[in-house]
């Protein structure tokens, strides 16, 4: 079993940047690919990136390529978003995500244990 829990939202100029974090407890947290996906009001969840147990491997989504990084702390037990060249679309609620598999996932369903979600507005 592992809980997860979000921090680091805000509100952020368009420009900006952010970083959101993801505490995990437990002890396998090592174990965990680690992902981070958000919903946007009247949107479908959509995935935004993921990361490998050892941090090694990271795979993102299209539209934050670039301007995002995933990366981890397992000594820390903790997952890590930043944020940069924030723009208004990426407002959102985001939600980190842990699932077992040896594949970075992006689909939502697969993942099995979820964060409560923490809010990033971005402000034109």
């Amino acid at each position: 079993q592992v809980q997860l829990v979000e921090s680091g939202g805000g509100l952020v100029q368009a420009g900006g940047s952010l970083r959101v974090s993801c505490a995990a407890s437990g002890r396998t947290f090592s174990s965990y690919v680690m992902a981070w996906f958000r919903q946007a009001p009247g949107k479908e969840r959509e995935f935004v990136a993921a990361i490998n147990w050892s941090g090694d491997f990271a795979r993102y989504a299209d539209s934050v390529k670039g301007r995002f990084t995933i990366s981890r702390d397992n000594a820390k037990n903790t997952v890590y978003l930043q944020m940069n060249s924030l723009k208004p679309e990426d407002t959102a609620v985001y939600a980190c995500a842990a699932g077992v598999f040896a594949a970075l996932r992006v689909d939502a369903k697969e993942y099995d244990y979820w964060g409560q979600g923490t809010q990033v507005t971005v402000s034109s």
